[in-house]
């Protein structure tokens, strides 16, 4: 059977099917087009929800896995620059010209600091074959205009353009002497004085997005970025009550608790070990101070609680203009947890105030970043597990008819282009405004959202701030900057524990030149 016939046979409920750029639409007639909604959160650990077997409550991201498919081998970019310039462009981000972060370096065009004319967007291709655009939340991939939301694609916007800012207050936002701004549509846009939380804006202009989309008979692209949880540590009081005092057993608890009910709920295999404890983190027994280090942790978690709650009220305003059944929504988060500024993490304000307010600037660090990120080792920025493996959620009711499935196929943010333009029965251009653009490097998930499991797919790379990877089927090489390459079987360890570098020299060169050639080829600096 081949492709067509299969979803033909498989995707019960959904209209006549088209062909589009090579790939296989899930949309007929026009009116028929589903709607296609990606949410991106920032610095959150692969354990930090409840579905992926946090204790943390989730509730309405886990109702989407329950509907739903949970990807357990997808990928990101490492860092929040990269990741989005990937996921909206379906291109490396040095194709992109963001293998770095918004500031140019080194003069490369790999890493320019903002979009490329030879890439094009999501919001552009969709736009472009009669989809409505919005986006509400986190920008960060050109803090200069023409390279606002607006210049690429998307009809209306609302959001910050720029990194991590204060949750309360955005002129306090002055960590690392970064100041920033908020846009609507091509304006700056100002908070009000009183009453605002970032997390909470962004959910409601996405909601106000949901409630115009229907008015419009046009399907709608909205991409929806969670600033939270990334640092600094802000959450509502009420919020924060609620999680304070559940984590006096410290890291070690939580990192155990989540490695036996992620192995309970199939996220893990038996194989996967669970990583030592980094070795710069005491053991929580050893902790002077565990009364902060509870709040730390309780204040993140409430960050993730209060993002959950808006997401549910995205899911009812869809269900409420009769849209939840033909949207499609894809959850994933931009890296893995962040260890930024030590063990126990750093108030960039050091005044002494109540870490979780406006006054306050403060990340959880290593010790905290370490059982984000179970079972893996290392973290945001680095391309072991810990910094590149993410949870993927995606939820499509009208076509995914059984929900609550696992699936275990290797894939990344890269994919994500592929799989818009095959659920839209779209072309992907071969130019735009103008300009040559580059060929899409991913691949389609529809095949995967039906139940198909153990399809084979090409290598996949990576490259940030020399941290650098490869994955072929069930091998990974990986490595630090100026380190060795190690050489892991992530079929039986995935926590990458077992260096079988020097036991398989051949397989190991074979893959660190295969490395070099990608990397040649999208503009690495340094290989």
């Amino acid at each position: 059977m081949d492709r067509r016939e299969f979803l033909k046979q498989t995707a019960l409920g959904i209209g006549a099917l088209s062909l589009g750029n090579g790939l296989l639409g899930c949309a007929g007639l026009t009116d028929e087009k589903p709607n296609i909604m990606l949410i991106m959160v920032d610095d959150m650990g692969y354990s930090d929800l409840g579905c992926f077997g946090s204790e943390i409550p989730t509730p309405n991201i886990d109702k989407l896995a329950q509907n739903g498919v949970r990807y357990t081998h997808f990928y990101n970019a490492a860092r929040c620059c990269p990741s989005r310039a990937s996921i909206l462009t379906g291109l490396y981000p040095h194709q992109a010209g963001i293998g770095g972060m918004v500031s140019a370096k080194y003069g490369n065009p790999a890493y320019q600091g903002y979009l490329n004319n030879e890439s094009v967007t999501l919001a552009e291709v969709l736009k472009s074959s009669g989809y409505s655009t919005y986006m509400s939340g986190k920008w960060h991939v050109g803090e200069e205009r023409p390279n606002w939301p607006r210049d690429r694609g998307f009809d209306e916007y609302f959001g910050l353009i720029g990194g991590a800012a204060n949750y309360f207050d955005i002129k306090k936002s002055k960590a690392e002497d970064a100041i920033r701004t908020m846009a609507l549509n091509d304006e700056p846009w100002t908070p009000p004085e009183d009453g605002f939380y970032m997390t909470n804006a962004i959910t409601d202009k996405a909601v106000e997005y949901v409630k115009k989309s229907g008015q419009e008979e046009n399907p709608f692209f909205m991409y929806v970025a969670y600033t939270a949880p990334h640092w600094p540590l802000h959450a509502l009081p009420e919020d924060i009550e609620k999680f304070i005092g559940k984590y006096t057993g410290g890291w070690d608890e939580v990192r155990e608790t989540r490695y036996q009910r992620m192995l309970e709920m199939g996220i893990l295999e038996e194989s996967w070990a669970l990583s030592p404890r980094d070795e710069e983190i005491p053991p929580w027994e050893e902790v002077t101070d565990k009364e902060k280090r509870d709040r730390l942790f309780a204040i993140y978690a409430a960050m993730i609680y209060r993002l959950d709650i808006g997401i549910g009220q995205i899911m009812d305003e869809l269900e409420a203009q009769g849209k939840l059944e033909n949207t499609l929504v894809m959850f994933v988060s931009d890296n893995g947890a962040s260890s930024e500024y030590g063990v126990f993490g750093r108030d960039s304000r050091n005044n002494g105030v109540e870490i979780g307010g406006e006054d306050s600037y403060h990340t959880y660090g290593l010790s905290w970043s370490n059982a984000s990120n179970t079972p893996f080792r290392e973290n945001k920025k680095w391309t072991h597990e810990g910094g590149i493996a993410t949870p993927f959620i995606a939820s499509w009711p009208a076509v995914i008819k059984k929900g609550g499935t696992i699936n275990r196929d290797v894939g990344h943010i890269v994919d994500v282009m592929a799989t818009c333009i095959d659920v839209a029965g779209v072309e992907y251009p071969t130019e735009y405004n103008g300009n040559s653009i580059k060929s899409m490097e991913g691949r389609s998930l529809v095949p995967t959202l039906m139940g198909k499991q153990g399809a084979e797919r090409g290598d996949l790379f990576w490259e940030h701030l020399g941290n650098r990877a490869a994955r072929r089927g069930k091998w990974k090489l990986v490595a630090e900057k100026k380190g060795d390459w190690e050489l892991y079987d992530m079929d039986s360890d995935r926590s990458e524990l077992n260096d079988l570098s020097t036991e398989m020299p051949e397989l190991r060169d074979e893959l660190i030149q295969a490395w070099k050639s990608w990397a040649e080829r999208v503009g690495v600096e340094h290989i």
